[in-house]
């Protein structure tokens, strides 16, 4: 019985981090991952007005990856401990 104990200590009675948007509630995720792209988007445009695009090697990979870093950092500012 202990073991099946040890594997629920992860569980706790908070709700998952979520906000009302017009009265529907949209997980926290959401939110993070719609500014990651906007941002992914916003430094590829800004890459490719000042000729950095060019440079790259992984395109994809560089703008995924900006773009994650992003989300995450909006999700630890904003909803972190």
């Amino acid at each position: 019985m202990l073991p099946v104990l040890c594997l629920l200590n992860g569980c706790s009675l908070n709700v998952a981090p979520s906000f009302p948007i017009v009265g529907a509630y949209f997980p926290a995720w959401m939110f993070c991952s719609l500014v990651g792209i906007a941002v992914a988007i916003g430094l590829r445009v800004v890459c490719v007005y000042n000729g950095i695009d060019s440079f790259l090697s992984f395109r994809l990979f560089t703008y995924v990856s900006l773009g994650v870093l992003a989300a995450l950092a909006v999700w630890l500012v904003v909803f972190g401990p």
